[in-house]
């Protein structure tokens, strides 16, 4: 088994200033945590490139992409109350779509089984034309599209457990049949989006799956609820690749949310979607990090996300 890390330095001068949750020091937190244990030894480390304009654009309106330039140009400014520009993110976020479009090629191309895309900035709260809650570009988004775009697969798979609603990738693939979304994430919660009756809409009706977890579920909620209601949807959709938004928020020490995952948590459910991915997908998995804010607990996390690809 092949997994890939996908990493560009670059995603430490998106400046987001010193105290802001969404910070530089925790790719570095992952990255001394991975390099102490030598697990980053056995994974094959690759730089990506910058993803293009025409890439982005599969998912957002091309205004929007020019105005997040400009304002970059003028940074540091806020793109929203809680997203901040400044002059090297929308570098950055281009080489965090191009990370998960590197680690998409790599699969397809069979140089990686699978792969985790450690990026920044975060993407599942972006939405077409508006930047949401530390996200510039939806990067599982984007991915999803490109699959979409160059290999035609029917089925592709998006599950994200970050604690936060992915908003932003609901709202893109809403009425798409062809990629199904599943979240899981702690309700009532930012951003306040994520209700279990939202399935949907159009062809994408019953293609959108929200698992609402109430404050202070942890390791064996989220497990039971992946073992009764996720495995048996995937299943039946049979995906042909599998994406993951890997927030890792949803740990106990985590100062943004109410959940109690532990290490534990994350790579039980990351083994659970091994296993599915050998059923349906060829083993094409790649996880694109997205929240996590606590830097120990979610330097271990990553770690037991990797070990659990790894395997």
């Amino acid at each position: 088994m092949k997994t890939a890390l996908i990493y560009h330095p670059i995603y430490l001068k998106h400046d987001t200033g010193p105290t802001h949750p969404e910070r530089a020091s925790r790719l570095r937190a992952i990255l001394r945590k991975l390099q102490k244990t030598k697990l980053i030894e056995t994974l094959k480390l690759i730089e990506p490139g910058a993803a293009s304009f025409d890439d982005i654009a599969l998912v957002h309106g091309r205004d929007y992409i020019s105005s997040v330039k400009d304002a970059s140009r003028r940074g540091p400014v806020n793109l929203d109350p809680d997203t901040v520009v400044s002059s090297d993110s929308f570098e950055s976020a281009l080489y965090a779509a191009g990370g998960v479009i590197k680690g998409i090629d790599l699969i397809l191309d069979g140089d990686a089984d699978n792969a985790f895309a450690m990026v920044r900035p975060p993407g599942h709260h972006a939405r077409p034309s508006q930047a949401m809650g530390f996200c510039i570009f939806n990067n599982v988004a984007i991915g999803a599209r490109y699959i979409q775009k160059k290999c035609k697969y029917e089925r592709i798979l998006i599950v994200d457990w970050d604690a936060h609603h992915g908003n932003g990738t609901e709202d893109v693939f809403y009425e798409d049949q062809g990629v199904f979304y599943i979240s899981l994430h702690q309700y009532p919660h930012y951003p306040g989006t994520g209700a279990k009756e939202d399935n949907g809409r159009g062809k994408g009706k019953g293609f959108n799956l929200n698992l609402p977890m109430p404050a202070g579920s942890g390791d064996d909620e989220y497990i039971k609820v992946f073992k009764e209601k996720i495995s048996p949807v995937v299943n039946s959709f049979k995906p042909q690749f599998i994406l993951i938004s890997a927030g890792f928020d949803g740990h106990a020490k985590d100062p943004l949310s109410s959940t109690t995952l532990t290490e534990k948590g994350y790579y039980e459910m990351t083994l659970i979607l091994k296993e599915l991915a050998g059923l349906y997908s060829g083993n094409r998995i790649v996880s694109v990090l997205e929240g996590g804010y606590n830097l120990f607990s979610l330097a271990d996390s990553v770690h037991a996300h990797l070990e659990a690809l790894a395997i």
